[in-house]
């Protein structure tokens, strides 16, 4: 058995989407917020993160939604359409609003604003679960973590094209010669640009329908679908639900348990890598005196970490197992960041053996993330795939939350 890396990467053109949008709502709306709208720090966060309490019901409820939902093209893909179909229409308004706000200063049209922005984070919400559970409706299981490699390889590329796009559009240069509203002078008596982003959600949205475009010209789901179906039936071995006495398929008590204790671990391993990267920045400024620049390499070299071992441990679980691969990534993330609290408690200066760490940190993360949306969904009977993988967002979402 062979995985498809074609068909994969394609399927991975909905999460490139996905995650070249979210890249810039993080990088972009709250500059918006405090910029254009004035909105103070409490505010501005507030609103930021209404997208992760949305995140709870809207993608465990539209996953389980889409395991019940029989068209023509497929289960997943009307969602995955009319989502990217809204978000696209929505996200072009928002700049639109923002510009008026600043030339006319109407109240209505920062309500108008943050409606919009409400009913985008619900169309964003809408399709992530089935985008993400497509992948292993076409994947017979033991290829899984190496299809999910690529997946999230393509989400990666997703950020990576978008912060190629705002580098270049939206150089300081550029800013100042053509997408400069006007300015005003902060409480600490700093000039502060309002930019017009306009030009910058046209090309995301642009991106966004043509991912979405070339998956669904060839990608034909129900048959792929079908196909794994039929894989699934032809090794029944590897469905691990069980028949009730009153006809409903359930799953075993030992399964169950497992299944819990899977989605408390992958709770605590985002807790405690969000932990870090959140307060990365603040605490090496606290702590050694560093500046933005310092930490922020660190972190990008955990990134860069984590894409060039996506692939080699997608196939590294294939062969010895993703519980194993987990349970190392977990003791080397565990490792790392211990030795992190030593180094940096004995510096006043981010140094070359930082920069190993965090690319081992990368290495570690992806050795988990690779292989923890697998092994939930490994639990499952193909018609339920869209649930569990809410449940998987549901306890990694919750974990985000409570994190900060």
């Amino acid at each position: 058995m062979k995985l498809d890396n074609k068909r994969t990467v394609l399927v991975g053109l909905a999460f490139l989407s996905i995650c070249a949008f979210w890249q810039m709502y993080d990088n972009v709306v709250p500059l918006i917020l405090s910029n254009t709208f004035r909105l103070n720090e409490t505010w501005t966060g507030m609103i930021m993160a209404a997208d992760n309490a949305l995140a709870l019901f809207l993608l465990p409820l539209f996953g389980a939604l889409s395991d019940k939902v029989s068209t023509k093209i497929g289960r997943r893909m009307p969602f995955i359409l009319g989502g990217t179909a809204f978000a696209v229409i929505l996200m072009n308004i928002l700049p639109r609003l923002a510009g008026g706000y600043y030339t006319e200063g109407s109240d209505a049209l920062r309500l108008g604003f943050i409606i919009v922005l409400g009913l985008l984070l619900v169309a964003m919400g809408t399709y992530r679960s089935p985008a993400v559970a497509l992948m292993p409706d076409v994947t017979p299981k033991p290829l899984r973590s190496k299809a999910n490699a690529i997946i999230n390889l393509m989400g990666a590329i997703g950020g990576i094209v978008y912060l190629g796009v705002a580098a270049v559009l939206y150089s300081t240069k550029n800013v100042q010669a053509n997408f400069t509203l006007g300015s005003f002078v902060d409480a600490e008596g700093n000039t502060v640009a309002v930019v017009d982003y306009t030009v910058l959600f046209a090309v995301v949205a642009g991106l966004m329908v043509l991912a979405v475009a070339v998956l669904f010209l060839t990608i034909r789901e129900p048959r792929l679908a079908a196909q794994n179906r039929a894989y699934e039936q032809a090794h029944p071995e590897e469905i691990l639900t069980e028949t009730a006495a009153d006809g409903r398929e359930t799953l075993p008590k030992d399964v169950k348990r497992s299944l819990g204790f899977l989605l408390a671990s992958i709770a605590l391993w985002f807790i405690g890598y969000n932990g870090v990267t959140t307060w990365f920045t603040t605490y090496v400024s606290r702590v050694m005196g560093e500046g933005l620049g310092g930490a922020s390499t660190c972190l990008l070299v955990g990134t860069a970490g984590a894409i060039v071992s996506y692939i080699p441990i997608g196939a590294l679980a294939s062969k010895i197992g993703r519980r194993k691969v987990i349970l190392a990534g977990a003791g080397l993330l565990a490792t790392c960041f211990a030795t992190g609290f030593f180094l940096t408690v004995n510096a006043t200066a981010i140094t070359p053996v930082m920069y190993v760490l965090f690319a081992l940190v990368g290495l570690a993360w992806a050795a988990i993330n690779v292989n923890s949306l697998p092994m939930v969904v490994e639990m499952c009977k193909g018609s339920e795939v869209g649930k569990f993988t809410g449940l998987y967002y549901t306890f990694s979402m919750t974990a985000q939350i409570m994190t900060p």
